[in-house]
């Protein structure tokens, strides 16, 4: 009799917990971990304040304009009209979580979006329909592709003048290169613009004036370019798909099942992009966009499985991370911010449970951390909940330490995932307090920064004493300090912007040869070595042609490790050396004062010596620039360029396409229907301090400009 009690009781609790896991995994599937991404003023931030409207998590729809936003809460976003900091919130859609992210569209913030794309599992990409892709969105498109996220795109402000959704395609399939699929017909056009034919379903969706959605049969005058669509989009998936190739060539037609199965497997697959249409600002094109993100982009149990080394080769082996909540916990820090309620770090769970008053471990520096609260987030706003699962996107309170790329793990199981990588920094500046007894205080608010954007670096001048801080950009930088004039209450004074120089080699020399020996009592150090050097097209590369027992292979590994020191001050000013090939040809030791610490050094000294007399030439940074005036003030504007030592590659008349920024980012103002040129231009970063001032003025305030990093080119050698 006990022995039925025992497997009859064992029985239930097994199937309980197959019923659990069940729930759970059923749980994780209706997980949505999305990020908005998009040239800055292309309309992102709009998007996402009408999603966070039309599922119920806000009750009045937020304007950039008039700085209401939800996810633009930071006093300069709303002061500059611009995404500045990615910012996370929380939404539910058609029995679906949603955690979004708004990301910044601006080139000096793309590491705040690279750190998000690590953790995303899939994204929404919006474009202007009067523009198309432009450069940001081509660089944001690069990012998404580079981490493997899925896209759907959104083509907004269909309402403009000149908008084309067939050629906001067309730019996708030129400049991005993927298989656009649009499955969205525009009814009306320009201000005329009130719905789309949904291709996939077979009906029209129309919204009204308050932005209410009416759904409803294709219009008769539709009718027949509605078809003629219908069927290019099935031809062109059967010939992606081959179970819609089976049933395409069975019955000559793909039902919207078979048709939506197989748009979202080429969606998370990568093969083609589905392209959606609407105009955010006016409150048309959400719902189906929402439908699609469900519907095409995956969850997290759809997403590979996220690699995981050990903390130390001793520390256990390599595997992946999948979303099991049943596994140890596994979470990847990739924000960390200062705020009212505490330092909150944003964390992706990829594996296991993470309960309010756990003890996890930081994976990187073995340091111990309780977490005291967990909360879901919404921008600014947050919710306190007990737990979170496998798959979700949460902020925690409690850990002290945490940098942002920590790995945060079961201690009994301890695994380090890949760091997201920061982009090195272009620009310097000088920061001082302009009060000397704020010089502590100053010191400590950027340190914080530093640790909340990892792509600012904080250093102190060797020569001079000062702090400095470099970025990714002009704006970068005045928006870093203007936060700490905000938040630490510091005024700082800043010194003229400077650019991320490099030194490269043109020529070399052969058979250098460098002795090293040192005798000051007890075992001295010894080291002969014979270089070459020759210039790289870039980095440094170190080969050994050293043939015997004259260097042994510790010891040139050592030799390799005090060329790259050597690297860190380069001859003509103090900047790194780049493009270069060292060789070691040949060397000698000593039997007693020979060591690894005797090489290296000697391989610093000698390759400092030897760059003195080899020839190197400075490398300063270049940016892409793309500029859009009107065409009567191409004439000055391109003067101005070639002042600042532009090289000019396109110039473009009669380009339709937005030329102010009067507007707000969800309906920028129409300031160029015709009349505008482009160009295209490649720019040394140090003449582009101060050009939006310059490009305002000449152009009277209708000219806007946008960059991004172009490699390095060899900078003009100084006159005498």
């Amino acid at each position: 009799m006990r022995t039925d009690t025992t497997t009859t009781t064992t029985r239930t609790t097994t199937t309980t917990r197959t019923t659990a896991a069940a729930g759970t995994t059923a749980g994780i599937a209706a997980v949505r971990n999305l990020g908005i991404l998009a040239h800055v003023d292309a309309g992102k931030t709009t998007v996402t304040e009408r999603i966070l409207y039309l599922t119920g998590a806000t009750h009045k729809r937020g304007e950039v304009h008039t700085g209401t936003t939800v996810t633009d809460f930071d006093p300069q976003e709303r002061d500059r009209g611009i995404t500045i900091f990615a910012a996370a919130v929380s939404c539910a859609w058609a029995g679906h979580r949603i955690n979004l992210i708004d990301t910044p569209g601006h080139v000096d913030f793309a590491d705040e979006v690279e750190r998000c794309l690590r953790v995303l599992d899939g994204a929404v990409a919006v474009f202007d329909a009067v523009a198309g892709v432009e450069p940001q969105s081509e660089s944001v498109w690069r990012q998404a592709e580079r981490h493997g996220v899925p896209r759907v795109a959104f083509v907004n402000k269909l309402d403009r003048p000149g908008a084309d959704l067939d050629a906001a395609v067309a730019s996708i399939r030129e400049r991005l290169h993927p298989r656009p699929l649009a499955v969205h017909l525009p009814i009306g056009a320009e201000d005329a613009f009130t719905g789309v034919v949904d291709l996939v379903h077979h009906r029209a969706l129309i919204w009204d004036d308050e932005g209410t959605l009416a759904e409803g049969p294709v219009p008769a005058d539709l009718a027949d370019h509605t078809a003629a669509r219908r069927q290019a989009l099935e031809e062109a998936v059967a010939e992606l798909d081959p179970r819609a190739l089976e049933e395409y060539c069975t019955h000559g037609s793909l039902s919207p099942a078979t048709l939506a199965a197989a748009l979202r497997d080429l969606t998370r697959s990568g093969e083609a992009v589905v392209v959606l249409g609407g105009s955010a600002y006016r409150n048309r094109g959400i719902e189906p966009l929402l439908d699609a993100a469900v519907a095409y982009l995956p969850s997290p149990l759809d997403t590979p499985p996220a690699p995981y080394a050990p903390p130390a080769p001793s520390a256990g082996r390599d595997g992946q991370c999948g979303a099991d909540p049943q596994q140890p916990l596994a979470a990847l820090a990739f924000k960390v911010s200062a705020a009212p309620t505490g330092r909150l770090t944003y964390l992706r769970l990829y594996s296991g449970t993470l309960r309010k008053g756990d003890t996890v471990l930081d994976a990187a520096t073995g340091r111990p951390e309780r977490i005291a609260r967990i909360l879901r987030v919404m921008a600014e706003r947050h919710t306190e909940i007990d737990h979170a699962l496998a798959g979700d996107i949460v902020a925690v309170i409690g850990p002290k330490t945490v940098r942002v790329g920590a790995t945060l793990c079961d201690p009994d199981h301890p695994v380090l995932l890949e760091a997201p990588v920061s982009a090195e920094p272009v620009v310097t500046v000088a920061v001082e307090a302009r009060r000397a007894a704020d010089t502590d205080k100053l010191t400590a608010a950027l340190t914080r920064l530093t640790e909340e954007d990892p792509s600012l670096r904080l250093a102190t001048d060797p020569d001079t004493g000062q702090r400095t801080l470099s970025g990714l950009g002009e704006l970068h930088l005045e928006v870093a300090v203007e936060k700490v004039r905000r938040e630490a209450g510091v005024e700082a004074v800043v010194g003229a912007p400077q650019v991320a120089l490099r030194e490269a080699l043109v020529e070399g020399v052969s058979n250098f040869t460098y002795r090293h020996a040192k005798q000051d009592g007890g075992a001295g150090q010894f080291a002969h070595l014979v270089l070459d050097l020759a210039p790289a097209v870039d980095g440094f590369t170190f080969t050994s042609a050293v043939t015997g027992a004259q260097v042994p292979r510790e010891y040139v590994q050592a030799v390799e490790a005090g060329c790259r020191d050597a690297l860190t001050e380069g001859p003509l000013g103090g900047h790194p050396v780049t493009g270069l090939t060292v060789t070691l040809t040949d060397g000698a030791t000593h039997p007693k004062d020979s060591s690894e610490l005797a090489f290296r050094t000697a391989a610093r000294l000698g390759l400092r010596e030897a760059l003195r007399v080899s020839r190197l030439h400075l490398l300063e940074p270049l940016a892409q620039v793309t500029v859009t005036v009107p065409e009567d003030a191409l004439g000055a504007v391109l003067g101005d360029l070639a002042a600042r030592r532009a090289t000019v590659q396109t110039t473009t008349t009669g380009h339709t396409g937005h030329a102010g920024h009067a507007g707000h980012a969800g309906h920028t103002g129409h300031a160029g229907h015709t009349g505008t040129a482009q160009v295209e231009a490649l720019v040394p970063l140090a003449e582009l301090f101060g050009y939006a001032g310059r490009l305002r003025s000449r152009t009277q305030g209708r000219g806007t400009f946008t960059t991004r990093p172009a490699g390095y080119a060899p900078a003009p050698t100084p006159a005498g």
